[in-house]
């Protein structure tokens, strides 16, 4: 199998210590890998490593088969654009200066931009939303703002390869999905292979093609995103003692309440999903049910609640597991009730609302009124 970039044996740190060893990375052109793991753990590390902007201890980097080590300078510039965490020196600098400095490698001597050279640099920054900040001073824009125009930067110097360590940082959640957006045609029109860090697990499962876990003296996994966010890989990656990872929301969840629950949520069809949460904002512990297993509302309530009752997926709700549901209800003193209607597999969740109004139990429609 062909490789466009490919690692083999690759150790990276400081000082010639080690921190991260025996690095494998195979990458085909126009894929998108995402390094992922706690912070400290050395994504930024090997980003920098990738990219000559830190010696690697040992191994060897390869891009379309050359050893970065045997590239000059210029060589690596044409098939490889970076965009780092370091502040960048840019005092009496336009935005548009900054993302002409992208064609410094194509330019002669004094650097002076050719007329394509500045179709390159304004293409660039109408690809990503910021031709209207070319004249405004660098230093003077915001940090969400700042990251586009260094995006822009790394585009137009048309390169093979685009490096970004954490480049959703500071960008709010319009221009975070609008980046990824830009990172997935690149890869997908152009080719271009993608190499980045990110803290969102959830968008980190939504544009990458390939996750490696970084943590320890070893990269601890690589694979697809479906098989890198499974609820234990992920718990154990981030040491998860006091919450848990949930991949069907791609989200981590503040541990489930402790305590004696006395409040029962009849819920499914995601109907229960906002009262789960907000029980659990004000630390009330409850059981929920009856649940179908393919049902949204399940995912949830298997990490905030203390008990679950739940059936079979598009299984009619058994007599069993309703009298097991009738019996622990009668044990709450309140009933939240966040269904409307109730079709043939669910019918018995009709029973258990009726059971409980004839109970007398205090019945409420939302978590807020508690």
């Amino acid at each position: 199998m062909e490789y466009f970039f490919y690692t083999k044996k690759l150790t990276v740190g400081y000082n010639g210590k080690p921190l991260i060893k025996d690095i494998e990375i195979n990458l085909k052109k126009g894929k998108i890998l995402t390094l992922i793991g706690p912070n400290g753990s050395g994504k930024s590390t090997i980003l920098k490593s990738i990219t000559k902007h830190l010696k690697s201890i040992c191994g060897t980097i390869y891009i379309d088969n050359k050893s970065i080590e045997t590239m000059s300078n210029k060589d690596i510039s044409h098939k490889l654009a970076v965009v780092l965490t370091d502040k960048l020196k840019t005092e009496l600098m336009t935005c548009k200066d900054v993302v002409s400095t992208g064609r410094y490698p194509y330019t002669g001597m004094l650097g002076i931009l050719s007329e394509d050279d500045n179709l390159q640099v304004k293409n660039a920054m109408e690809l990503v939303n910021a031709w209207d900040l070319r004249e405004k001073d660098f230093t003077e824009i915001s940090d969400g703002q700042r990251q586009r125009i260094l995006l822009a930067r790394a585009i137009c110097q048309e390169p093979e390869i685009i490096v970004l360590d954490e480049p959703t940082s500071f960008l709010d959640i319009h221009y975070e999905l609008e980046l990824l957006n830009i990172l997935r045609t690149l890869a997908e029109k152009r080719g271009i292979t993608v190499i980045m860090s990110l803290h969102e697990l959830d968008m980190a499962q939504k544009v990458s093609d390939l996750v490696m876990c970084v943590k320890g003296e070893y990269i601890t996994h690589l694979g697809t995103p479906k098989e890198i966010f499974q609820k234990d890989l992920i718990s154990e990656l981030y040491d998860l003692s006091n919450g848990s990872y949930n991949p069907m929301f791609g989200s981590f969840e503040m541990e489930r309440t402790k305590g004696d629950p006395k409040v029962f949520v009849i819920a499914g069809g995601g109907t229960g999903i906002a009262e789960y949460r907000t029980l659990q904002k004000k630390r009330i512990p409850f059981i929920t049910g009856i649940l179908h297993e393919n049902d949204i509302d399940y995912q949830l309530a298997k990490d905030l609640s203390s008990e679950v009752f739940s059936e079979k997926s598009f299984e009619p709700i058994s007599e069993p597991i309703f009298q097991s549901a009738l019996k622990r209800m009668q044990s709450c003193d309140i009933v939240i009730n966040c269904l409307k209607s109730y079709g043939e597999i669910n019918r018995k969740n009709k029973a258990l609302y009726e059971t409980a109004l004839f109970q007398g139990k205090k019945i409420i429609e939302n978590a807020d009124e508690l």
